[in-house]
């Protein structure tokens, strides 16, 4: 059964890794949503249908004309992520509570290892990094990309277009992914009748105001652990060679769309003193990835510009 960080959380014992484990979620917007199945391996295969098999009607005495479904063979490689929490003993002894100390720094371990997982989901190419996942901007090709025009360094955000994008995802999406921008512009375009009534708002896991559109939570993208931006205006446009432009992401997340992969649990294991005693560590490490088990399960539309949004 899959679960998401946030369900896994619930069912630890160990306040050190429930604490780790949850703050994932909480930092990345793709974590909170995304859920994950167990596998014992690092990889994991799967038939995905490219095409479904025929049906017909049929006259009496008449047979059916067979037609097998089209099936794609995909293989996930799993990938190993995390990091070592390290705090001098001295700041401890000089400091106050050991609890107290290691926990702030095991938070920021995590918060820096829940960020690198984000922008590989977006941003991750096995091509240029042998050790990281692909990401959907490496996965999403054919109709799935969708350009917001032609433009030398991209056009402005056309609503016919977002609507197209989520359009192109299996059903409805569960989220779309954004830039801060791109939301400013959403809601400056709410505010001025640009997008009439479909911009509301509700709430997430953990109680905070989302902006919606025609239903689909907006969330945003924000930066990397080295304060990078994901989804900044650094991209390329459809044509051209100027990196002025941002995506932004259709995703369904399930079982059957988008899901994610994890080999056991996240690993959250105190190694107690360290480097001959002077300082106390934690290990953080999760083997993990994901699939796009349909292929409508997400959509990207590229070449977006900073420039006011039109109909």
């Amino acid at each position: 059964m899959a679960l998401t960080l946030i369900e896994q959380s619930k069912l630890k014992d160990n306040p050190l890794q429930k604490g780790v484990v949850m703050c994932f979620p909480e930092v990345s917007p793709v974590l909170e949503g995304i859920e994950f199945l167990n596998v014992s391996s690092d990889t994991y295969k799967y038939n995905r249908a490219d095409m479904l098999p025929r049906s017909d009607f049929r006259a009496i005495n008449e047979s059916y004309t067979e037609e097998s479904a089209t099936l794609d063979a995909v293989t996930e490689s799993l990938t190993i992520s995390g990091g070592f929490s390290d705090v001098d003993r001295a700041l401890i002894k000089t400091q106050g509570n050991i609890n107290d100390i290691r926990a702030i720094h095991d938070m920021l371990k995590a918060k820096s290892c829940a960020m690198k997982w984000q922008k590989t989901f977006f941003k991750g190419d096995v091509e240029s990094n042998p050790k990281e996942f692909d990401g959907l901007q490496a996965r999403l090709i054919g109709d799935q990309l969708i350009q917001a025009g032609s433009s030398d360094g991209g056009d402005a955000l056309s609503l016919i277009k977002l609507d197209e994008l989520i359009d192109q995802v299996d059903g409805f999406p569960d989220v779309l992914y954004m830039n801060k921008t791109m939301r400013r512009r959403l809601s400056a375009a709410a505010r001025l009748n640009t997008v009439g009534g479909n911009v509301n708002y509700t709430v997430d896991e953990f109680g905070r105001s989302v902006m919606q559109y025609n239903d689909v939570p907006i969330r945003v993208i924000e930066e990397d652990e080295e304060g990078n931006a994901i989804l900044g205006f650094n991209e390329l446009a459809s044509t051209g060679s100027t990196a002025t432009a941002t995506s932004i992401y259709a995703v369904r997340f399930s079982p059957i769309h988008v899901f994610g992969l994890q080999c056991g649990d996240m690993d959250v294991l105190d190694l107690g003193l360290y480097s001959g005693g002077v300082v106390f560590r934690t290990l953080i490490e999760w083997i993990s990835g994901f699939s796009i088990a349909h292929n409508k399960g997400a959509a990207r539309l590229k070449g977006i510009s900073d420039a006011a949004i039109t109909a």
